[in-house]
């Protein structure tokens, strides 16, 4: 069975960092596009932050030059590192894999993990 779990968020203050990990199992995911996404409450899920098989990337405005995705293929692994957050930033951070590259929608990603709640204290 597939699954994309994620893990490393938490409570921090804004200015401060997180490193979100998201390790894929039952699947090599090397070929696949990741994804990281974000939803606040009574707000929409949003695209946050993307990366192809090849290590071609697109950012939400909201979050260029501060948030920083990357992926590790030998270890099924995507991460976001999240710097300079900002109290808007809190919400349940989702990661995804999608087949093709670009993906910026979530109606392009087909695998979905549980979700990590991260919260920047003002």
């Amino acid at each position: 069975q597939v699954q994309l779990v994620e893990s490393g968020g938490g409570v921090v203050q804004a200015g401060g960092s997180l490193r979100l990990s998201c390790a894929a199992s039952g699947r090599a995911f090397s070929s696949y596009a990741r994804g990281w996404f974000r939803q606040a409450p009574g707000k929409e899920r949003e695209f946050v932050a993307g990366i192809g098989w090849s290590g071609g990337t697109s950012y939400a405005d909201s979050v260029k030059g501060r948030f920083t995705i990357s992926r590790d293929n030998a270890k099924n692994t995507v991460y976001l590192q999240s710097n300079s957050l900002k109290p808007e930033d809190t919400a349940v951070y989702y990661c995804a894999a999608a087949r093709l590259w670009p993906a910026v929608s979530m109606f392009q990603y087909h695998v979905w993990g549980q979700g990590i709640q991260v919260t920047v204290s003002s």
